[in-house]
Protein backbone atom coordinates (compact mmCIF):
# COMPACT_ATOMS: atom_id res chain seq x y z
CA UNK A 1 0.00 0.00 0.00
CA UNK A 2 1.37 3.46 -0.57
CA UNK A 3 -1.07 5.05 1.81
CA UNK A 4 -3.88 3.36 3.25
CA UNK A 5 -5.96 1.66 0.84
CA UNK A 6 -4.62 2.46 -2.28
CA UNK A 7 -2.50 -1.00 -3.85
CA UNK A 8 -0.71 0.21 -6.55
CA UNK A 9 1.08 -2.30 -9.69
CA UNK A 10 3.40 -0.19 -11.41
CA UNK A 11 4.66 -0.10 -14.84
CA UNK A 12 7.51 2.26 -16.20
CA UNK A 13 8.72 3.27 -19.50
CA UNK A 14 11.18 5.71 -20.96
CA UNK A 15 8.96 8.46 -20.27
CA UNK A 16 5.45 7.85 -18.32
CA UNK A 17 4.75 5.95 -15.42
CA UNK A 18 1.16 3.64 -15.44
CA UNK A 19 -0.37 2.89 -12.11
CA UNK A 20 -3.05 -0.21 -11.56
CA UNK A 21 -4.69 1.09 -8.60
CA UNK A 22 -7.18 -1.08 -6.18
CA UNK A 23 -8.64 1.32 -4.01
CA UNK A 24 -11.15 0.44 -0.69
CA UNK A 25 -14.58 2.23 -0.41
CA UNK A 26 -13.71 4.96 1.43
CA UNK A 27 -9.94 5.38 1.23
CA UNK A 28 -8.62 8.78 0.80
CA UNK A 29 -5.81 10.65 -0.74
CA UNK A 30 -5.13 14.20 0.71
CA UNK A 31 -4.55 16.99 -1.27
CA UNK A 32 -0.95 17.22 -2.95
CA UNK A 33 0.66 18.21 -6.13
CA UNK A 34 3.02 17.15 -8.32
CA UNK A 35 5.25 18.05 -11.52
CA UNK A 36 3.85 15.50 -13.40
CA UNK A 37 0.71 15.60 -15.92
CA UNK A 38 -1.77 12.73 -14.51
CA UNK A 39 -4.21 11.34 -17.06
CA UNK A 40 -6.89 8.97 -14.52
CA UNK A 41 -8.60 6.38 -16.15
CA UNK A 42 -11.78 5.13 -14.18
CA UNK A 43 -11.94 1.00 -14.71
CA UNK A 44 -14.47 0.13 -11.47
CA UNK A 45 -16.17 1.92 -9.03
CA UNK A 46 -17.39 5.51 -8.12
CA UNK A 47 -14.57 8.51 -7.03
CA UNK A 48 -14.84 11.73 -6.04
CA UNK A 49 -11.46 14.20 -7.20
CA UNK A 50 -11.34 17.82 -5.67
CA UNK A 51 -8.95 19.20 -8.63
CA UNK A 52 -7.94 23.45 -8.35
CA UNK A 53 -11.28 23.17 -6.04
CA UNK A 54 -13.73 21.77 -8.58
CA UNK A 55 -15.59 18.26 -7.00
CA UNK A 56 -15.62 15.84 -10.39
CA UNK A 57 -17.25 12.25 -9.60
CA UNK A 58 -15.86 9.98 -11.44
CA UNK A 59 -16.85 6.37 -12.62
CA UNK A 60 -16.20 3.08 -15.06
CA UNK A 61 -15.26 4.57 -18.21
CA UNK A 62 -14.36 8.44 -17.00
CA UNK A 63 -11.01 9.99 -18.17
CA UNK A 64 -10.03 12.96 -16.03
CA UNK A 65 -6.37 15.47 -17.19
CA UNK A 66 -4.90 16.61 -14.32
CA UNK A 67 -1.90 19.13 -15.37
CA UNK A 68 1.11 19.22 -13.37
CA UNK A 69 1.18 21.40 -10.63
CA UNK A 70 -2.01 21.14 -10.02
CA UNK A 71 -3.56 20.82 -6.03
CA UNK A 72 -6.09 17.40 -5.74
CA UNK A 73 -6.83 14.96 -3.91
CA UNK A 74 -10.63 12.96 -3.21
CA UNK A 75 -12.26 10.11 -1.58
CA UNK A 76 -13.43 6.53 -2.90
CA UNK A 77 -17.03 6.19 -2.72
CA UNK A 78 -16.91 2.31 -3.94
CA UNK A 79 -14.06 0.31 -4.36
CA UNK A 80 -12.52 1.38 -7.46
CA UNK A 81 -10.21 0.17 -10.17
CA UNK A 82 -8.10 2.64 -11.66
CA UNK A 83 -5.15 3.62 -14.18
CA UNK A 84 -3.49 6.53 -13.80
CA UNK A 85 -0.71 7.63 -15.99
CA UNK A 86 1.69 9.98 -15.30
CA UNK A 87 4.23 11.75 -17.43
CA UNK A 88 7.27 12.48 -16.82
CA UNK A 89 8.18 9.62 -15.09
CA UNK A 90 7.45 8.58 -11.02
CA UNK A 91 10.84 8.42 -10.21
CA UNK A 92 9.69 7.94 -6.81
CA UNK A 93 7.65 5.02 -7.17
CA UNK A 94 10.57 2.87 -9.12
Amino acid sequence: EIMPGFRGHFVHSEHTTHVFWDVSEGATVPDHSHPHEQIVNMLEGTIELVVDGTSHVLSAGDVLVIDGGVVHGGTARTACRILDVFSPVREEYR
